[in-house]
């Protein structure tokens, strides 16, 4: 499936020029080679506006990003889980304030880190159960092992969840380990990023009775024509597969075929937080169906009213990452954003000094690919790349002003 640009950028509202701006700017970063290549897609109630690329897919073979370029989009998958666990609560198979172990009973002996260190945690009991909802917003307590903020999250790299799993675990096994370890904080009272969304996928897989992957493709895949989104790059694929690259000395885009190999087979963990690959196309199609409140093409996902509830801030008292969270990484920034059920959402645009409207929700990926949703003004907006981490260049604050600059 090919992108293609179908109305002039002025029918839809923005100054054609103004928009080469953007491949004007990102062009330099292939230019020094800070990143390998890009693709940069504008769109407006669901047509293409402005579409550019530029750089290659693989530097050393000189193969450049095209349209059908598949990336990989890491915690780009969040959103995907989370709308395939609305799709259960839809159906009453799982409800937000139910707790985590209905579904995964270990989650019920949960401890929570009081004092100590890694490795001698004095741990208290929950004061509330995990709870579905938390696993959506991040306040479940959970972490990562890549943070190096808190004792727990040396614990993780010492069970060998740092950037990934231990070789051969799977997800029901990974939820089980990530049960045993204290909780960073009790659930509700923070915002910290971490596997919640991993676990979410347990929790659909338990409800559905279905493979995570299973799931997506018969509910989400197949009805919205994404054709090349899956936990892998199989043969057919393997050739649009961009390599994946890090800074190396001067910044300059390091192949990093170490970590960037995982997406060649299929991984023992169906990673609902981090496991997808994907294409622009498909991944338009995924946001255009979420701008549409759960619809594309006469395929109905979710009911208007629960994509209305997802891209609602759910943090207690309205308020934003910076106030409620720890300060360590994520794919956002923390002021004046909230964070809905698998979104950050823009909560006070003058706070988090974005031009994009209030009420946006987005999300990024740990190889730099980013993707907005801003339904007051109808435009969604997505970025591929492949250069980790993403805190490198923070993509979507350099890419927004560039965007909402050339609205007429």
């Amino acid at each position: 499936m090919q992108l293609q640009v179908v109305s002039s950028p002025a029918k839809l509202g923005f100054d054609e020029r103004r928009l080469g701006r953007v491949a004007e700017y990102f062009q330099a970063f292939v230019d020094d080679r800070r990143l390998p290549g890009w693709l940069v897609h504008v769109a407006r109630e669901g047509e293409s506006a402005y579409l550019a690329s530029s750089g290659f897919r693989d530097v050393e073979a000189a193969l450049p990003v095209e349209n059908d370029t598949v990336f990989r989009i890491y915690s780009m998958t969040k959103p995907i889980t989370s709308v395939a666990a609305m799709i259960l609560y839809e159906r009453g198979a799982i409800r937000l304030n139910d707790p985590v172990s209905d579904y995964i009973p270990a989650f019920a002996e949960a401890r929570v880190f009081a004092k100590g260190s890694s490795e001698a945690p004095v741990t208290v009991g929950l004061t509330e159960p995990v709870r579905i909802w938390h696993l959506f917003t991040h306040t479940a307590g959970l972490t990562y092992g890549f943070m190096y903020a808190h004792p727990t999250d040396a614990i993780y790299r010492k069970r060998g969840f740092e950037w990934g799993q231990p070789p051969g675990m799977d997800l029901a096994e990974s939820c089980a380990q990530w049960a045993s370890i204290p909780l960073a904080f009790q659930p509700g009272s923070s915002w910290s990023y971490s596997v919640a969304t991993d676990v979410l996928g347990r929790v659909v897989e338990v409800a559905s009775g279905m493979s995570l992957d299973d799931f997506f493709r018969t509910e989400i895949f197949e009805p919205l024509g994404m054709t090349d989104t899956a936990f892998w790059a199989d043969e057919a694929r393997q050739g649009r597969l961009a390599a994946l690259y890090i800074p190396g000395e001067g910044l300059r885009a390091t192949r990093f075929d170490a970590f960037g190999n995982a997406a060649l087979a299929r991984p023992s963990t169906l990673s609902g937080g981090g496991g997808l690959v994907s294409t622009a196309a498909d991944y338009f199609r995924f946001i255009t169906m979420l701008l549409n409140k759960g619809e594309l093409e006469g395929n109905r996902i979710l009911g208007r009213k629960t994509v209305e509830l997802m891209a609602t801030n759910h943090l207690p008292g309205n308020l934003d990452i910076e106030s409620f969270g720890r300060p360590v990484f994520a794919e956002s920034s923390d002021r004046g954003i909230g964070f809905g059920l698998g979104f950050s959402v823009v909560i006070d645009k003058a706070a988090a000094k974005t031009p994009q409207s209030q009420g946006t929700f987005a999300w990024g990926g740990a190889a730099s690919t980013t993707f907005w949703i801003d339904p007051a003004e109808g435009i969604t907006v997505e970025f591929f790349t492949q250069l980790l981490p993403s805190s490198t260049y923070v993509i979507a604050d350099r890419l927004a002003p560039l965007v909402y600059q050339a609205l007429l």
